[in-house]
């Protein structure tokens, strides 16, 4: 990662990478930015392993913007981010986590976690 941004910025950045449809939809961008025992509990209910689920077409696009992030630092090469989606397409709100752990000198995501916070009708 580029020395000249905090590291709120650099696990921003790569939370945003994630939602990109070219980086979703390509195994190789998923496989440098998810470690290798990465799993999700998603906010459909469905749970994610990358060792399962993440064929060649990558795991889909989304359209979704992101808000109010924060970090919250466990130890030295383990981070806790924290922040809101909303979902443009299906218009649904969900609170996300995601722990990021520095493995070989980059960041991978080894965790994350989505809530849908949309009331049902």
């Amino acid at each position: 990662m580029a020395s000249e941004f905090s590291l709120k910025e650099q696990l921003r950045q790569l939370e945003e990478k994630l939602l990109k449809p070219e980086i979703r939809t390509s195994q190789k961008e998923l496989n440098q930015l998810l470690a290798d025992n990465f799993f999700e509990f998603g906010s459909s209910g469905k749970v994610l392993y990358k060792d399962e689920r993440i064929g060649e077409e990558g795991i889909g696009e989304v359209k979704m913007t992101l808000s109010d992030f924060e970090i919250h630092p466990m130890s030295e090469e383990i981070v806790l981010t924290t922040y809101r989606i909303f979902n443009v397409v299906n218009k649904q709100h969900s609170l996300r986590s995601s722990i990021w752990k520095i493995t070989d000198g980059s960041w991978k995501m080894i965790f994350h976690q989505g809530t849908n916070t949309t009331p049902s009708l």
